[in-house]
């Protein structure tokens, strides 16, 4: 089976003022089709470098990174961004919604890239947020709705281009806990019923726990895994 996505023996070195710092020193990962993986780890311990790289928004420094059946070594900047558009969705702490503009067209977003005409990604967006319990919320803006809502919309704007991929960095950092607790548990739901991968990023080892499976990660290497 191919994977949904794939990383191997990638490194992530950085220029910082003429020093070299390496992020990630030799690191393999696939992620299956319909799998649920945590990455956890400490500030610096490369986890958030490896989630950029999965999620195509950076090139290895060496290795291959392979999403779907592409390897992403051989294609353009303008290729990477629609295969970012197609194949994977983001969830992230700080939701990254546009301030003044409603759920729905947050939600339909995604789909002005790929050219979709604005009745159909309209119906698209509605029938996501519906999805997420948010059918009712359509025209407020992020102002308008609570923490937990605001994430409901990002993780339905991550969904609405049906990706096999979703990415989520610390999808409850910014949550109280009953909100947290209902974010997680729509993200397990989508997983279980739509069979989209889903990759959470945490440094909370009780979130992690609830995967199916974990990687734990240090000075940018793996070094457990469960």
């Amino acid at each position: 089976m191919t994977a949904a996505v794939a990383a191997y023996d990638v490194t992530r070195t950085y220029e910082l003022d003429g020093v070299s710092v390496p992020a990630l020193r030799g690191v393999t990962l696939e992620v299956a089709p319909g799998d649920y993986l945590s990455i956890v780890g400490r500030s610096g311990s490369g986890k958030s470098t490896l989630m950029h790289l999965l999620g195509a928004l950076d090139r290895p420094t060496s290795g291959r990174l392979v999403v779907g059946d592409r390897d992403t070594a051989t294609l353009s900047a303008p290729e990477m961004a629609r295969l970012r558009n197609t194949a994977i969705g983001f969830v992230f702490q700080s939701f990254h919604l546009l301030t003044r503009t409603s759920a729905l067209d947050n939600v339909a977003l995604p789909l002005t890239y790929r050219g979709v005409r604005l009745a159909e990604r309209r119906r698209r967006a509605g029938a996501m947020l519906d999805r997420v319990g948010l059918g009712h919320r359509l025209g407020h803006r992020p102002n308008q709705l609570s923490g937990g809502e605001q994430q409901r919309v990002a993780i339905a704007r991550a969904l609405v281009t049906d990706p096999g991929v979703l990415l989520a960095d610390e999808p409850t950092g910014n949550l109280d806990s009953a909100s947290g607790q209902a974010v997680l548990d729509l993200l397990e739901q989508l997983n279980a019923e739509q069979g989209v991968a889903l990759v959470v990023v945490t440094h909370d080892r009780e979130i992690a726990s609830r995967a199916h499976r974990g990687i734990t990660m240090s000075d940018g290497l793996i070094v457990d895994a469960r």
